[in-house]
C-alpha cells in the first residue's frame, strides 16, 4: 500500500477516535480542556521544530509583519472549532460533530467559489443544494438549526481556507498559532488558579496525564496528515477524509447511545447523497484527465 495512503489513513482514524479521548476528560470543563490543548500543542511542536533545526520561518514574520495578522486569524477559527468540538462531544452531541465534518467539503467548495472566485462545475452546485436541503429539513424537523455541525464546517472552512493561502507550512504555521494562543491559555489557568478552580491542580494522575497528552494528540495526526498529503492525489486525500466523521457517528450511536431519529436520518441521507454527488463528479473528472 502506497505509504502516503497509510499516513492519511492514520491521522483521519486517529481523529475519528478522538471522542474517547475527550469523553475520558468528561470531568474537565471543556474551556480548561481547550486551554491545555492550546499550551501543551505549543510544547510539542517547539520541540520538534527544535530536533528538525526548522528555524528559518521566523525570518518570514520579521519581514511581513501580516503574515502574524493572517495567523492570528486562523488561531481565532481553529480554537473556536477545537472548543465547539470538545463542548460537542462531552455534552453528548458526538452525532451533531459528526454531521459538521461531513458537511465541511461543501462549505469548503462554497468558500473557495466566493472568495477564491474558482468556477464550480453544476454536479457541484448540486451537491450543495442537496446537502443545504438536509439541513434545511433537519432544522424543521428539529425545531432549531443544527448549529454544532454548521459550527464546526464553517469555522473548519475558515481556517481551511487561510491556510490554503498561507506562506508557511503545516508544523511551522501550527507553530505560530499555538504561539499566539499560548499567553491566553496560560493567562487562563493560571486565574483558575487563583480561584481555587483549575482542574489539572485538583485532578488525580491519570487525569493529569491525560491533559498532557492534548499536545501529541493534536501534532500527530497532523503531521501524519500532513506527511500523507504529500504522497497521495488530492483527490483521494478527499474521499479518505470520510472515514472520520464514519467513525464519530459510528462512536456516537453504537458506544455512546446518542438518538439519530427520523430527522437526523433523513437530514444525514440528503448530506451524504449530496457528498455522494460531489465524489462522482471529482471521480469523473478525474478519469477523463487521465483518459
Amino acid at each position: 500500500m502506497n505509504s502516503g495512503v497509510v499516513y492519511a489513513l492514520l491521522a483521519y482514524v486517529i481523529w475519528g477516535l478522538f471522542p474517547i479521548y475527550f469523553k475520558a476528560l468528561e470531568s474537565v470543563p471543556a474551556l480548561q480542556i481547550l486551554a491545555h490543548r492550546m499550551a501543551w500543542s505549543l510544547i510539542v511542536v517547539a520541540l520538534l521544530l527544535a530536533v528538525l533545526r526548522r528555524w528559518s520561518w521566523l525570518r518570514t514574520l520579521r519581514d511581513n509583519p501580516w503574515t502574524v495578522a493572517r495567523f492570528a486569524a486562523s488561531a481565532i477559527l481553529l480554537s473556536s472549532n477545537w472548543g465547539l468540538y470538545i463542548w460537542a462531544v462531552n455534552s453528548s452531541h458526538v452525532v451533531d460533530a459528526s454531521l459538521g465534518y461531513y458537511i465541511n467539503p461543501l462549505v469548503n467548495v462554497v468558500l473557495a467559489a466566493m472568495l477564491l472566485h474558482e468556477r464550480l462545475r453544476a454536479p457541484q452546485w448540486v451537491a450543495v443544494g442537496i446537502a443545504a436541503v438536509g439541513v434545511v429539513a433537519m432544522t424543521f424537523e428539529l425545531g432549531h438549526l443544527p448549529w454544532i455541525s454548521l459550527g464546526l464546517a464553517l469555522t473548519f472552512g475558515g481556517y481551511g481556507l487561510l491556510r490554503k493561502t498561507a506562506t508557511l507550512g503545516s508544523l511551522e504555521g501550527l507553530a505560530l498559532e499555538t504561539a499566539l494562543l499560548f499567553p491566553l491559555a496560560l493567562l487562563y489557568l493560571y486565574w483558575l488558579g487563583t480561584q481555587g478552580q483549575n482542574a489539572f491542580v485538583a485532578a488525580d494522575a491519570a487525569t493529569r496525564w491525560l491533559l498532557v497528552a492534548a499536545g501529541p494528540v493534536t501534532t500527530i495526526p497532523l503531521l501524519l496528515f500532513a506527511a500523507g498529503a504529500r504522497r497521495i492525489p488530492f483527490s483521494l486525500l478527499g474521499v479518505l477524509q470520510y472515514v472520520t466523521p464514519s467513525l464519530q457517528l459510528a462512536l456516537g450511536v453504537l458506544l455512546y447511545h446518542e438518538p439519530f431519529g427520523p430527522a437526523k436520518m433523513v437530514g444525514f441521507s440528503l448530506v451524504w447523497l449530496g457528498l455522494l454527488v460531489f465524489l462522482a463528479d471529482g471521480l469523473r473528472v478525474s478519469l477523463g484527465r487521465r483518459g
